[in-house]
């Protein structure tokens, strides 16, 4: 593919994550492999496009009922590319300096409650086995540090210190960080550890969270765990690990945690990202100056 060298780039001089690059190089592909069947572009060829074929590749995307978020950010891997191409003076124009991105509706994270929290743990409580405790153990994690689906993903049996009460985590662009664990976290994993030796799984022994055969575990199967727990205690329509990474920000600075403190734990570049956690704070922040405050009533 033409992209070769634009991935080495993101991979090694922009040090971004696999799962990053990959959804990149997918939406790459896919608008190669349009202008290729509908305006008989070449693989050499690919990097002359005009304007006017990437609009009609998005006029198809929307016809194919893709939302404006999703072709938002394919358009922002194209652009990408484009700079690439600018800054290793491959071309001279970028034909989306004058693109303006595709409106999308204010998309408001609903974290879960700390009791539809505690219900699910509750649940968890009751298995004694690999699989429930490496499934408690899985959210206990979410929602005690905050980390994000990927990083859990990746961590290796190295990464958890059961005596330093901490877990390294690789984050965005090779960003590690480490984080503090809770007293009943390290109680999981200790039980869960117990399991995974007398299972005694030797191939990935290197790999913190294994299935119940041994093998690494998997975006899809991370997902349904947390959506098959919450869905028996929660009526929110987006149950997902990125909604437990929202619950811990917004719990933690419910209870006065400061923004600062949130965005180090987030493993956020900078504080703009992490105010988008705040707008439930806000709100109780509202409620205690409407209540206690002397002219609340005048």
């Amino acid at each position: 593919m033409p992209f070769t060298k634009f991935v080495d780039y993101l991979n090694l001089e922009k040090k971004y994550s696999s799962h990053t690059v990959l959804a990149y190089k997918k939406d790459l592909e896919s608008f190669f492999n349009f202008a290729s069947e509908e305006f008989g572009y070449s693989k050499e060829a690919i990097k002359n496009v005009n304007y006017s074929v990437i609009r009609s590749w998005i006029i198809t995307l929307v016809d194919n009922g893709i939302s404006n978020r999703s072709i938002n950010r394919k358009i922002s891997s194209l652009k990408s590319y484009f700079k690439f191409l600018l800054k290793t003076k491959q071309i001279e124009i970028n034909p989306l300096t004058k693109h303006k991105s595709l409106k999308t509706d204010k998309k408001v994270q609903v974290p879960f409650s700390e009791k539809e929290i505690e219900n699910v743990l509750d649940l968890l409580n009751e298995t004694r086995d690999f699989v429930g405790t490496r499934n408690k153990l899985i959210v206990e994690l979410f929602y005690s540090t905050g980390i994000r689906r990927a990083e859990l993903l990746n961590l290796k049996t190295q990464d958890v210190s059961i005596t330093g009460k901490t877990i390294k985590v690789l984050g965005k662009r090779n960003k590690e960080r480490i984080l503090p664990l809770l007293p009943s976290v390290i109680e999981t994993i200790k039980i869960y550890l117990d399991f995974r030796e007398s299972l005694n799984f030797s191939e990935n022994s290197n790999i913190f969270f294994l299935t119940e055969k041994g093998s690494p575990i998997y975006e899809t199967l991370v997902y349904r765990i947390i959506t098959g727990y919450f869905k028996s205690v929660s009526e929110k329509v987006k149950k997902s690990p990125h909604i437990l990474r929202h619950s811990f920000a917004t719990h933690l600075l419910n209870e006065g945690a400061s923004l600062n403190a949130v965005k180090e734990l987030l493993g956020h570049s900078s504080l703009a990202s992490t105010q988008v956690y705040t707008h439930n704070s806000i709100r109780q922040l509202k409620d205690v100056h409407r209540s206690t405050h002397p002219r609340s009533n005048k």
